[in-house]
């Protein structure tokens, strides 16, 4: 995408409990103040591939085997989470995962845990968040196991900006959520990119919704990147259309077409 960008991942394998191979020689590029999109549907590999980034395969007794992951030039495969954090890479998890016997205010802090620049920054931090989540603001005294999906959604993106992030890993943001609640945390993830240059690297079944807002996109299949452009130009692709956005440009289609179907794809052939 850049001559240098914020993260090349080149040709990674990951395996799981040293047998099970999730990812076989994914490469992708993120540069510095963009929303690069990961899309595919389950098992596709996209989590995989965060947790590489951020280095929290461990904990899931995974490893990467090949490859490399390079920070603005840097290899960051061996470094601990805790340092990606101090470099600004910070992981959303998938399912929010707020500590539910905090409030909303208190999981908001413990974004800051590592943050040595004073508590004047760190609360000037906390209004930015505000700004950006009103509704946290209005509710940030309630109990996080009493909010509802989408308040725990923006309270997990807003804890990752308290570490005061240059890059946000996004693990299915839309997961649960009512499109409109979907659309209000997309169009937030826009304002942080847009306004504070915040890069995202997100991965998302919501393939439609995901290249609205992403200026990139990479398509996984089977732990592999199958196809790779810019959003615009994806959208307009054929084969994302009848696979990914489920829009056929050949009318409608017989039951006998339908069980084919994997292998009327191109990459599969």
């Amino acid at each position: 995408m850049t001559a240098s960008p914020l993260l090349n991942v080149n040709g990674i394998e990951v395996i799981y409990n040293h047998v099970i191979l999730v990812l076989k020689g994914v490469s992708l590029q993120v540069a510095e103040g963009k929303v690069v999109a990961l899309l595919g549907g389950n098992g596709a590999g996209k989590t995989t591939t965060l947790r590489a980034v951020s280095n929290l395969l461990e904990g899931e007794r995974g490893e990467v085997t090949k490859g490399s992951i390079e920070l603005r030039g840097e290899r960051i495969e061996k470094l601990s989470t805790s340092a990606m954090v101090e470099r600004g890479v910070v992981q959303v998890m998938e399912g929010r995962h707020c500590f539910a016997h905090l409030t909303l205010e208190e999981n908001l802090m413990t974004g800051a845990y590592t943050r040595k620049d004073g508590r004047a920054a760190v609360a000037a931090t906390l209004d930015k968040v505000y700004t950006y989540f009103p509704r946290l603001k209005t509710r940030r005294g309630s109990q996080a196991a009493y909010t509802s999906g989408g308040e725990q959604q923006m309270c997990a993106i807003g804890r990752a900006l308290m570490a005061n992030p240059k890059m946000v890993l996004l693990d299915e943001p839309s997961m649960g959520l009512a499109p409109q609640i979907v659309e209000e945390v997309f169009e937030i993830v826009r304002d942080l990119n847009t306004k504070e240059g915040t890069t995202f690297l997100l991965a998302e079944q919501n393939t439609s919704m995901a290249l609205r807002y992403a200026d990139y996109g990479y398509i996984l299949e089977n732990g592999r990147v199958v196809m790779d452009g810019a959003a615009a130009a994806l959208r307009e692709n054929e084969d994302v259309k009848e696979f990914y956005l489920g829009v056929g440009g050949e009318g409608r289609r017989s039951f006998k077409d339908v069980k084919s179907y994997k292998r009327r794809k191109r990459w599969l052939a």
